[in-house]
């Protein structure tokens, strides 16, 4: 049994950030995204900008059986441009249902099955444009380097409600 807390709604801020934004096939996320945090993470460097909080990934599209359209993202503390294969957005302010995992990623699938569980039994509906999300957001906050054990690990899953 997979270990995550009680859903629950919480209002949030906007959140600015910067990001590289991928099409990837659910194949295609393992070993695609996760060096790209370190490319973002260098370029804010390049920059002389602080990240004001974790990594997260922005699940923009998701069609399971065709490509998955993912930013790759660090929050920053007021709005920048990006340049190159980054870019800038802002994750919206509002009601998000959320939900805190600790264990290895490859439970995140069953994580976000009972956060939408969840919520449908609740009757809580998605913000959503057609098949593009207001903000579904997967938060990393453990540190590899620090945390090795990816049993371990802290994942929070955030949905933007309607």
């Amino acid at each position: 049994m997979i270990n995550i807390t009680e859903p629950k709604l919480v209002d949030r801020n906007e959140q600015h950030y910067v990001a590289i934004r991928k099409l990837v096939s659910m194949a295609e996320i393992g070993p695609t995204l996760p060096p790209l945090s370190d490319d973002v993470f260098a370029w804010l460097a390049e920059k002389g900008i602080q990240p004001s909080g974790a990594v997260f990934w922005r699940y923009n599209v998701v069609e399971m059986d065709k490509k998955l359209e993912i930013d790759v993202a660090v929050p920053v503390a007021s709005p920048i441009k990006g340049d190159g294969q980054i870019i800038a957005d802002i994750l919206p302010a509002g009601h998000y249902a959320m939900m805190l995992h600790t264990g290895h990623p490859a439970e995140l699938e069953e994580a976000t099955a009972n956060l939408l569980a969840w919520a449908e039994k609740n009757n809580i509906q998605w913000k959503m444009d057609g098949e593009r999300w207001g903000g579904r957001v997967e938060w990393y906050y453990s540190d590899p380097a620090i945390e090795p054990d990816m049993s371990k690990w802290e994942t929070e899953l955030a949905f933007l409600t309607a």
